[in-house]
């Protein structure tokens, strides 16, 4: 098993990232919150894997924080989610909101994910009730914020942008914005991403 690669990043290509350890290039699918928070190409990285071998292809997946890799492990294990919806969770959610959507039953959180329907969320929220371990959510994820910084990040959720691309761009905008300085800023660099 490849528990941990550490290399020159030298591809980004959304949810694909190409990592040189040592002269082996490594394909890696990754979640957006991991994608988000990858350095700039040419620069070092570290990823936590995670290896899907099967039949007739080995499929590498990388997260930023260990929390992410521990959660996506517990998400494969239920029946009906592959890795592919997993990582579609882990875009669109942070582990601390998924915590929060199982442990508040949450359906309509998880059903906002582009890929989770009714029957998987309802899945998901059964199986997951006494499973996911809070253990797993990184404290550091769950930072205090300015009034500002809630109104611009209601704003940018109100308009259809999920939480992960939301809370990139909120730590890349200016901390004395005002609200609809903070909003310009923050859709100018969302545009840039896409």
């Amino acid at each position: 098993m490849i528990g941990r690669l550490t290399g020159i990043l030298l591809e980004k290509h959304p949810p694909q990232v190409l990592l040189d350890v040592k002269g082996v290039g490594y394909e890696i699918d990754v979640p957006m919150s991991t994608f988000y928070d990858l350095p700039a190409i040419g620069v070092q990285a570290t990823l936590y894997t995670h290896l899907v071998i099967r039949e007739d292809v080995h499929l590498l997946f990388g997260f930023a924080t260990e929390s992410e890799r521990r959660t996506f492990r517990q998400l494969v294990k239920i029946s009906g989610v592959g890795a592919r919806t997993a990582l579609a969770l882990l875009s669109g959610l942070s582990v601390s909101d998924l915590h929060h959507a199982i442990e508040i039953q949450d359906s309509a959180r998880l059903i906002r994910v582009p890929g989770i329907g009714k029957k998987t969320a309802e899945r998901l929220l059964l199986e997951l009730r006494d499973k996911l371990d809070s253990a797993v959510i990184d404290l550091d994820q769950t930072r205090t914020t300015p009034s500002n910084e809630n109104d611009i990040l209601n704003a940018l959720l109100s308009l259809g942008y999920n939480d992960r691309e939301v809370g990139w761009v909120i730590k890349q905008i200016s901390v004395n914005a005002t609200v609809s300085d903070g909003i310009r800023q923050a859709l100018q660099l969302l545009s840039k991403e896409k």
